[in-house]
């Protein structure tokens, strides 16, 4: 379902590739999450966008 998504990864991950999270923003009220080396099979976690922002909010302070 979400493999023909476009997912993004921080820009802050390394050109290495370990290990880093992939999301995909424009999807309306959900945010699913990934982990880059388990993609495109692996499993997704889906976040409401309220509770996602709320957890980037507190990251962020």
């Amino acid at each position: 379902m979400f493999s023909d998504m476009r997912w993004r990864k921080s820009s802050y991950s390394g050109a290495s590739g370990g290990s880093c999270l992939e999301i995909v923003y424009d999807l309306p009220g959900i945010v699913p999450v990934r982990d880059s080396k388990a993609a495109p099979e692996g499993p997704v976690l889906v976040f409401r966008s309220a509770s996602w922002n709320a957890f980037i909010d507190e990251l962020t302070m």
